[in-house]
């Protein structure tokens, strides 16, 4: 539910703080070796404090949390699911894909009547697909390119236009838009270990595949979000990390 008092334009400047603190030491770090990653020193180290923050904060908070019955899990996840459905599917209309948009909607009214407020997922019964769409995928889909590549304290791989399209993304999240803090902060909280307890089992697999875990990251992310810009069916681009 959408809070009629509207963050201040200071307050929100106060929760993007680590994002804008990593654009704005981009004019002073030193040029790495990967064409995409003029920021490599920079994001190394930013790199290197959120493994340490996951190992010894994030990651133990996801494995309780992963302990907690199934049902539970599916139905928190169903629940940020449909919130985020709304943003979806206006980013699906902006880039001009409206039954997908049209879709998006018709999955907010029925989870939300139906399904009891998004716990249960009945749009996906019914047919109706879910989608993943943001700003970041906005701006691409309209020519705006990636720009360099970008480690962002606590929440990692970025791009400059996906750091930029990250603010919008938070403007327009009801979770963020709650007046009090400790529902905001609660509710965000238990999104966040969501998401981190469902990477369990991959973030597992990079440590065991990667000789070098920072570039198997970049590559992955800077590939999978030209997919999602493409709807799959990117255009094939030399990826340096391949050699």
């Amino acid at each position: 539910m959408k809070n009629s008092n509207m963050p201040t334009t200071r307050s929100l400047a106060v929760r993007l703080a680590p994002l804008g603190l990593a654009l704005a030491l981009t004019a002073c770090a030193g040029a790495g070796g990967h064409p995409r990653d003029p920021l490599e020193p920079l994001n190394r180290a930013t790199f290197a404090f959120n493994e340490t923050a996951d190992k010894y904060v994030m990651r133990p908070v996801a494995q309780v949390y992963d302990y907690a019955p199934l049902p539970l899990k599916v139905g928190v996840g169903n629940f940020f699911g449909n919130i985020g459905d709304v943003w979806i599917g206006v980013n699906n209309l902006l880039q001009g894909k409206f039954v997908d948009g049209l879709s998006d909607g018709g999955r907010v009214l029925v989870n939300s009547t139906v399904g009891m407020f998004g716990l249960f997922d009945i749009a996906t019964e019914l047919g109706l697909e879910k989608h993943d769409e943001d700003l970041g995928q906005t701006l691409g889909s309209w020519g705006v390119g990636e720009g360099p590549y970008i480690v962002l304290p606590f929440l990692g791989p970025s791009t400059l236009r996906d750091s930029v399209g990250l603010i919008g993304d938070l403007e327009a999240d009801p979770v963020w838009q709650f007046k009090e803090v400790a529902v905001r902060n609660s509710l965000s909280g238990l999104r966040f270990t969501h998401r981190r307890a469902s990477l369990l089992g991959a973030d597992t697999t990079a440590e065991q595949a990667a000789l070098d875990k920072y570039g198997y990251m970049r590559s992955f992310y800077l590939q999978y979000r030209l997919n999602q810009v493409y709807d799959g069916q990117p255009p094939r681009v030399k990826d340096p990390d391949d050699e």
